[in-house]
């Protein structure tokens, strides 16, 4: 009796902190076989966190980026902000078969089109913003592509990976800036709800507080977000 090949992508993350971890543990257990990890602290002691979530979620862990993309279909890039350029150059030159390269980070629109041009004759860039929490939902966290790959990557992700996503645009840089744009309104309210309602709560008025609210914002359930 002969095994049956999977024919689900073969996938790679660069990075493998929460996001790395939150997508690649969703995807396996999703029925996502074949998955390799690469995170720069792998080497050191402050990355034995990391190797051990690996380890944990089943994933292959490289010994270096090179390692890492080797016969891989996608390229998740999760590191940090700071990083996002040289994750991207770590693996240039050692690409092939014209995978995807789904950036993830959280950057402006302007390093999305450096990393792009780093990448443009190695990989199909993919300008990717994750535009909730990454968990609960893990790989299924609702997420907004743009570049002139969007539309072929679409198929992959929702077919394939079970993931969620739409496109913003096929120019790369569209889904960061909406992500970041659309930050100063959700993050704004979101401090400012909790400078308000944790200097409420020190004056002992937050009930009073949240019903003098309620005359101006009637529709928010203000109980549900001071709690």
């Amino acid at each position: 009796m002969t095994n049956k090949k999977s024919n689900k992508p073969r996938l790679c993350f660069i990075g493998f902190g929460e996001a790395g971890q939150a997508i690649a543990s969703g995807l396996r257990e999703a029925g996502l076989e074949q998955i390799a990890a690469w995170d720069i602290l792998f080497p050191k002691n402050e990355g034995a966190h990391l190797r051990e979530a690996g380890q944990a979620i089943g994933a292959r862990l490289a010994n270096s980026a090179a390692d890492a993309v080797v016969n891989s279909d996608v390229i998740v890039s999760a590191v940090t902000a700071g990083s996002s350029l040289d994750a991207a150059r770590s693996v240039a030159p050692h690409l092939s078969g014209n995978p995807y390269f789904l950036d993830v980070n959280s950057v402006s629109p302007g390093r999305k089109k450096e990393a792009a041009d780093v990448l443009r004759n190695a990989a199909r860039y993919v300008d990717v913003a994750i535009l909730a929490p990454i968990y609960p939902k893990r790989h299924q966290a609702p997420l907004l592509v743009a570049g002139p790959h969007a539309q072929s990557v679409m198929p992959l992700l929702i077919d394939e990976l079970d993931m969620r996503g739409a496109i913003a645009s096929n120019e790369v840089g569209a889904a960061a800036a909406l992500k970041m744009i659309r930050g100063v309104m959700i993050k704004g309210i979101e401090a400012l709800t909790a400078e308000c309602f944790m200097a409420a709560q020190r004056a002992g008025i937050a009930a009073e507080v949240a019903a003098s609210l309620e005359n101006n914002y009637p529709t928010l359930d203000w109980q549900k977000v001071i709690d």
